[in-house]
């Protein structure tokens, strides 16, 4: 329990950097967001939690194919959220993700790998 509850810590708290940060500067602010910080802690939890290599190394894998679906979601939120607020920006960026994700499933799988 006592590592479950050092993983919420550290997580929030590397989260809660990142919002401190953008408050500061949008560049820094996103530059960090954008780097895989999540990846890296959640393949470091697994590690740390004695999970296999091949096991990390299928999280890493599955997490690529969904990099390029979830893409099109910092293009689209500026775009929208300028003309209709955040509300609709944060709905229609979650719905386009969505869509992308299955669509992208379909395309994966005539390749033979099923994301969903």
């Amino acid at each position: 329990m006592a590592f479950f509850i050092t993983k919420v810590l550290i997580s929030a708290l590397v989260i809660a950097t990142v919002t401190e940060v953008a408050k500061l500067s949008d560049k820094w602010g996103g530059l960090i967001a954008a780097l895989p910080t999540t990846t890296f802690l959640i393949i470091l939890w697994m590690y740390f939690e004695g999970a296999s290599d091949d096991k990390i190394a299928r999280h890493v894998g599955f997490t690529m194919y969904f990099v390029l679906p979830t893409l099109p979601l910092f293009f689209a939120l500026p775009f929208i959220i300028n003309r209709f607020g955040f509300v609709a920006a944060f709905g229609a960026s979650i719905a386009l993700t969505a869509i992308l994700i299955y669509l992208f499933n379909l395309i994966y799988a005539r390749y033979g790998v099923s994301i969903l």
